[in-house]
């Protein structure tokens, strides 16, 4: 009798850890986790409050629920598929998949940042778009909007966030924190960090009495956004 052949996404769940894990993959579970651990190194995360993925082929790695980043290693390598099917390690995904795996169905982002900065989530609190307070707001699209509260890791949030993210490649979450994608880790986190900065920027801007904060005409922002795309050096 003929061996019973089985789906090879379920053979490499079942195996766990490094085992079936191709190279790409342990690579991009590295950086993930290096970037992981750099959101709280850098303020933008306290405990696991926060979460990160990165797609390599139709395979999304992403943060495990509740695992401090500092305890994560190479064995605890965990990714789904983009129907959200576990086909890597045996730790729990976070609970924000629905948000990943939203994004990633609906844009070309090869990497996703979550995080509840602490700038960022004030303002989400204030405001139903992040005031035009400096260009860096234009390399994310414009105007960084704000998605309307919803509970976390719920179908409900990630249909809020993805009309935020319209034409944009970073949204704030109403009471919550913000949300990044980019080509890489590296840019998804950069996006992350401005994002926090300009709201840090505004509300010390604001704070200050009697005087109004000057914001950028809709025309300088789509100007600053047109030359920040060939910001940097060229390959």
């Amino acid at each position: 009798m003929a061996e019973e052949q089985r789906d090879p996404r379920e053979v490499r769940a079942a195996e766990g850890g490094t085992r079936g894990v191709r190279a790409e993959e342990a690579d991009a579970w590295g950086e993930l986790v290096d970037t992981a651990r750099r959101t709280v190194t850098d303020g933008l995360v306290v405990g696991t409050s926060g979460n990160v993925s990165v797609r390599v082929g139709d395979t999304v790695l992403v943060t495990p629920s509740g695992v401090p980043y500092d305890r994560l290693a190479p064995d605890d390598v965990t990714g789904v598929d983009l129907e959200g099917r576990q086909v890597l390690g045996t730790l729990v995904p976070t609970s924000e998949l629905p948000m990943h795996l939203a994004i990633y169905r609906s844009t070309d982002a090869r990497a996703v940042v979550h995080t509840h900065a602490v700038h960022a989530t004030a303002v989400s609190t204030l405001v139903p778009e992040l005031p035009t307070i400096h260009y860096m707001a234009g390399a994310l699209g414009g105007p960084v909007r704000v998605a309307p509260y919803a509970t976390y890791g719920t179908d409900e949030l990630a249909e809020n966030m993805l009309q935020a993210l319209a034409d944009r490649s970073a949204c704030l979450l109403q009471n919550h924190g913000t949300i990044t994608y980019g080509d890489t880790l590296a840019q998804a986190y950069d996006r992350t960090a401005q994002l926090d900065w300009m709201c840090h920027l505004w509300l010390t801007a604001r704070a200050i009495p009697g005087l109004t904060p000057n914001l950028l005409t809709e025309e300088q922002l789509a100007e600053a956004g047109e030359r920040l795309r060939g910001y940097g050096q060229r390959a």
